[in-house]
């Protein structure tokens, strides 16, 4: 519904004497002329009105009236139906019920209550997606807790009314979702499936291990163990590499609830990713052994990076860094304050430098001459800073937040650390004019206020082959602190800091065809290469078509070509399924055929298999702490009744003020047009002017 009125800037008695002026103008024109005597009083009474109308309205445009317009929008209320699209869902019995007769009912239930609300479907796993198909359960990881954040960020700023969660209530990924569950602000109505009795069963729960292993070193790994049912029985723990088995151990089950755990150590003397392969014997009457073998993947290199970390002085930002460095098998890291190191630099693939001031500047000679990558990190002093100038003074500082630079390319980082750096807190920064040099490559740039300044906070260069980087402020540790307090780990943080370590630590590569691919993968996670072709300039060019072939363990063969975008090249193969594959891409320049090979391992997810069993407790909780109610599969006519009948589930109505001149409306201009030319148009015929 819309209500508009007038708004009168002026005076009541100003229309009044322009319309007065109006009339007395109209009637000297028409009735005190003599030459209209013979024009008969019918035509002199219609051109009267239509000068009088027309000119009027012109003087009141000029009066500064304005036109209020209140529209009304009525907004319905949303019901969410968010469906468990996970394996989990069809692991039990009842899994010919849950893909034919529920889906069935379920969907006849949404069409009664799309008759009085607005109805949207989102169907989740490891994450949530709206559809409006019905679900396939071929998730392979089950996130609560993410659903509930992305309803909250889609649906934030709309009238919803509840949520309906269809769900075993297992969840193998994420935070526990009852502690976020209050966010939503509106009840959730779960509906429990699945089958909450426990069945003889021996799991390999998880496997604990490394990402990395050294040629020639030792490396352990623990398997978890857990028994339902089977007190008194034993089974046997098997590690197998190659088809060769590498370790066995056996495990006495002591009660119907066991919980134990395995450790071993295997020498990793074969380079390259190796794959080891755990199994633990089946028992008589276990219905689901797909839950009792997993595998795990290990990257034997045979090199480690030795990094230098110099501070002036012990500092939060310090031990932030360090544990980045420490925690990642990649990398040696040896830790001394500036004024005790007297080595030489030539052993260390990256030099760190915190709280950088003049008194390293032989250092830093150092690392020029011998071509060693350093990080300058929260320097106390602006001279000789690579690739940046600062002028001001440096006893200023402002509270700078970050944002990100999209135009970064040097290497890539996550969506949802490109998501988090807007979230950052401030950090202090010099007050001052920055200048950065040509070739310099940003990656955060500050936020002062609201204002989104050109002026970086962490920045890549190269010049002459060798790398290095700037990262100017002071509370890079609360960056730490906040992807801890937000997410309970450090992982973001974790990214951010050691991209740019192996960005600056490895060595460039100088062949004209370059091609970056994973080397681990979930077999839930879409494959991505990319690839770089340059001339004989190195400059960038993307006119050659780049080949791919892809084999698999069965010797069978794909092709494909990468598409062209941006200055580089691009190819999705989707999702493969689990395994070792082998490419090889090629592209021809100038008559020369280049080629690169590699491995991509795609790692199988289990996560589905392991527990089954359904937690209706979880599921009341959520229901509990948000005002709503739990139901089972076959009382969707009760759940329809208790949305219908929630007096807090109603239409919100939104009012939308607006307010211009009168005399910004076309549709006056066309009156007004009309009234002057149909008066024009009767004294060309009667009057003859």
């Amino acid at each position: 519904m819309d209500i508009s009125k007038l708004i009168f800037n002026s005076p009541w008695y100003f229309i009044l004497i322009c319309l007065f002026c109006d009339f007395l103008a109209a009637a000297v024109l028409y009735y005190k002329n003599k030459k209209n005597n013979d024009t008969p009083k019918a035509i002199l009474y219609s051109m009267f009105f239509l000068r009088f109308t027309g000119i009027g309205f012109i003087l009141l445009l000029l009066l500064n009236i304005f036109l209020k317009q209140v529209t009304n929008e009525t907004q319905n209320p949303i019901i969410l139906m968010a469906i468990d699209n996970s394996r989990s869902m069809t692991a039990n019995a009842d899994s010919g019920f849950v893909k034919k007769e529920f889906l069935d009912q379920f969907n006849a239930f949404k069409k009664e209550v799309g008759k009085n609300f607005t109805v949207k479907t989102v169907l989740f796993g490891g994450k949530s997606k709206s559809e409006e198909i019905n679900p396939n359960f071929s998730e392979k990881e089950t996130d609560i807790n993410n659903l509930f954040s992305d309803l909250e960020n889609n649906y934030s700023n709309q009238n919803v009314g509840a949520l309906v969660l269809v769900s075993d209530g297992i969840y193998n990924k994420g935070a526990n979702p009852v502690y976020n569950s209050e966010k939503l602000g509106y009840p959730v109505y779960s509906v429990a499936m699945g089958d909450t009795n426990e069945v003889k069963d021996v799991v390999l729960q998880k496997i604990n291990h490394n990402q990395f292993a050294y040629l020639g070193n030792i490396f352990p790994f623990e398997v978890i163990i857990t028994s339902k049912k089977y007190s008194g029985k034993e089974v046997t723990v098997s590690i197998m590499h190659n088809g060769i088995k590498k370790g066995e151990q056996k495990i006495k089950i002591t009660s119907d609830n066991f919980l134990a755990s395995s450790n071993f150590t295997l020498s990793a003397d074969v380079g390259g990713i190796q794959k080891y392969t755990i199994n633990v014997s089946g028992l008589e009457g276990e219905k689901n052994t797909g839950n009792n073998s997993q595998s795990f993947l290990i990257d034997v290199i045979d090199s480690r990076y030795k990094v230098l970390f110099l501070a002036n002085a012990p500092h939060p930002d310090v031990s932030a860094i360090r544990d980045v460095i420490a925690n990642n098998p990649a990398y040696e890291i040896e830790f001394s304050l500036a004024a005790d190191f007297k080595k030489t630099l030539k052993p260390y693939s990256l030099v760190i430098i915190h709280g950088y001031s003049n008194g390293q500047s032989l250092v830093l000679a150092e690392c020029k001459t011998g071509n060693i990558p350093f990080w300058i990190i929260d320097p106390v002093s602006t001279d000789n800073l690579n690739g940046i100038r600062i002028g001001g003074s440096i006893n200023k500082q402002n509270d700078a937040e970050p944002y990100l630079n999209n135009s970064f390319g040097l290497f890539n980082i996550s969506d949802d650390l490109k998501k988090f750096i807007k979230d950052l807190p401030a950090i202090k920064t010099f007050f001052g004019t920055y200048s950065v040099g040509n070739g310099v490559n940003v990656l955060i740039n500050q936020k002062i206020g609201v204002i989104e300044t050109e002026n970086p906070i962490l920045i890549f260069s190269e010049l002459n082959g060798l790398k290095s980087s700037v990262f100017i402020g002071d509370g890079l540790w609360r960056w730490k602190m906040r992807d801890f307090a937000e997410h309970n780990n450090v992982n973001l943080f974790t990214e951010l800091i050691g991209k740019s370590i192996q960005y600056l630590s490895i060595k460039g590569d100088k062949s004209f065809f370059r091609v970056t691919s994973p080397k681990v993968i979930n077999d839930n996670e879409a494959v991505e290469l990319s690839a770089e072709v340059y001339n004989k300039s190195y400059e960038l060019i993307t006119v050659p078509d780049v080949s791919l072939t892809l084999t698999n363990s069965d010797k069978k063969q794909f092709n494909s070509i990468f598409s062209k975008a941006e200055g580089m090249y691009k190819l999705n193969l989707g999702y493969l399924t689990q395994g070792e594959y082998k490419y090889e891409a090629k592209v021809k320049i100038n008559g020369e055929m280049l080629s690169k090979q590699g491995t991509i391992m795609v790692k199988e997810i289990v996560s589905e298999k392991i527990n089954t069993v359904a937690n209706h407790q979880l599921l009341y909780q959520l229901s509990n702490k948000t005002g709503g109610k739990l139901f089972y599969a076959d009382q969707l006519n009760q759940l329809r009744e208790t949305i219908l009948k929630n007096q807090l589930i109603k239409p919100i109505t939104y009012s939308t003020n607006q307010t211009k001149l009168i005399i910004e409306l076309k549709w006056l201009f066309y009156i007004i047009l009309f009234l002057l030319s149909a008066e024009w148009y009767f004294r060309k015929q009667y009057l003859s002017i």
